[in-house]
């Protein structure tokens, strides 16, 4: 069966990742608010637009409405932020993976905010994943998980989500790590590399923020 893939671009600033990689593989593109344009300049199919678009000009949103199959203006009074809306759509089409791209940087409330969203994500058994120039971002549960090498994002790090993560096992990096408990605060397990091609992480209670790095921006 075929994986199918959302990606949702949101209103952050322009930290956007390669598109290259995702063309192929991007199922539904949905834009929120402002993040629709973004869509449309970068020439991907924008099959959803929602938000209350009052970052937009009435020229900006006469040209989402003409390029959007599906446009869906909110009040700009309400509970949910425009990046919540566009998620609430794309549960409805049933994915196994979402990408969030575009809400991050700028104003760390709604960076946070937009991490946590990971956590709404994984609970309904969908991959979520966060992506701008610099940065990956998964939220796991416990378990055993396989990652592989990736130039663009060279760096990787383990962030406890929940207060503490028990039993955590890095296999194949070149710092290893056997059974360890992590707790908020802790930086033993920032900014190591795998050894090789790939490796494994695995632990046995609590939740852990994946995030593949690096450095520099690609230009």
């Amino acid at each position: 069966m075929k994986v199918k893939t959302i990606a949702i671009i949101g209103n952050g600033p322009e930290w956007y990742p390669d598109f290259s990689s995702l063309r192929n593989t991007v199922d539904f593109w949905i834009g929120a608010d402002r993040g629709a344009l973004s869509v449309i300049k970068h020439r991907l199919q924008l099959e959803y637009a929602v938000g209350d678009f009052d970052s937009t000009t009435d020229e900006e949103k006469a040209t989402i409405i003409s390029y959007a199959n599906y446009f869906n203006e909110y009040p700009s009074d309400k509970d949910e932020t425009d990046l919540e809306i566009a998620l609430n759509k794309a549960f409805e089409l049933e994915p196994d993976i979402i990408y969030l791209i575009g809400v991050t940087g700028g104003r760390m409330d709604h960076e946070l905010i937009n991490i946590q969203l990971l956590y709404e994500i994984a609970r309904k058994g969908i991959k979520g994943i966060i992506l701008d120039k610099t940065n990956y971002i998964e939220l796991t549960f416990a378990g055993e998980y396989s990652i592989e090498y990736d130039d663009t994002y060279p760096n990787i790090s383990f962030v406890p989500f929940s207060h503490e993560v028990k039993g955590l096992t890095l296999s194949n990096f070149y710092y290893p790590l056997m059974d360890a408990t992590v707790t908020w605060g802790s930086t033993l397990c920032i900014s190591n590399k795998l050894i090789g091609n790939s490796g494994t992480f695995s632990y046995n209670e609590g939740i852990l923020l994946l995030i593949k790095s690096r450095d520099t921006i690609p230009r």
